[in-house]
């Protein structure tokens, strides 16, 4: 009998550890050349300010690793505090998901060296922020362009500019709508509605809304988008 006991006990006990295993269901791990000591923050936006998740300091050795419950897949933030630098380029956002996931940067490119694997939404965002970047691009050289010509007092100039930029604006609303649409399988699609064309026509929601598989409809963005929709149906915008 006392036997029985113990290896029910161990048994017990065996199954409690593998519960607390399973409960970290994310893994994070990476390299950044060059960085010989710092502090890593993996963060998440929580009611509308950055929070930290998990603090990693490294000593050393530029590899790290960090664990976490992630209950939908989720834009984090890998956050580098440089201590006395001014470096802008600190933040490396990253659309976490259940399993494996690893990002290797540099020390001196964090942000723009960044290679980041392991995400199939990761990959769908890598993509649109490709093309997105274009559009981007474009208004930069159009706003020098306005910029020129508002000191030139050409206001038919600035006049055209404007329409320009508008036409960039609506190419990438359509774009990111055609973007949500295709990947409505991904809760990269909700994600890219909510942070870029928020304020787009009911209708086109409406599409995106119906695009969403009954998984991504019920992940945290998912839910997001749906309660955004009803609330702005609502206030009839």
């Amino acid at each position: 009998m006392p036997k029985t006991i113990l290896a029910l006990c161990t048994i017990l006990l065996l199954a409690s550890c593998s519960e607390k295993k399973q409960t970290k269901d994310f893994l994070l791990t990476g390299y950044v050349q060059g960085l010989k000591s710092g502090t890593l923050y993996i963060q998440r936006f929580q009611d509308s300010t950055l929070v930290a998740l998990d603090t990693i300091k490294i000593d050393g050795d530029a590899h790290f690793s960090t664990e976490l419950d992630l209950k939908s897949p989720e834009m984090l933030y890998l956050f580098l505090d440089r201590g006395v630098s001014n470096s802008l380029d600190n933040n490396i956002p990253f659309f976490a998901e259940k399993g494996k996931m690893n990002i290797e940067t540099s020390l001196d490119f964090f942000t723009s060296d960044a290679k980041i694997t392991g995400s199939k939404n990761q990959e769908r965002y890598d993509e649109y922020r490709k093309v997105v970047s274009r559009f981007v691009d474009q208004d930069l050289t159009l706003i020098e362009k306005k910029f020129n010509a508002f000191k030139a007092k050409n206001f038919n100039e600035v006049a055209k500019i404007e329409e320009e930029q508008k036409g960039i604006t609506k190419r990438k609303y359509l774009y990111t709508t055609n973007f949500a649409v295709n990947n409505g399988q991904y809760e990269v699609a909700p994600y890219v509605t909510l942070a870029e064309i928020y304020d787009i026509n009911l209708k086109f929601l409406d599409t995106i809304q119906k695009s969403m598989s009954p998984k991504v409809a019920k992940s945290l963005y998912g839910k997001k988008l749906n309660e955004y929709i009803a609330a702005r149906k609502k206030d009839g915008r």
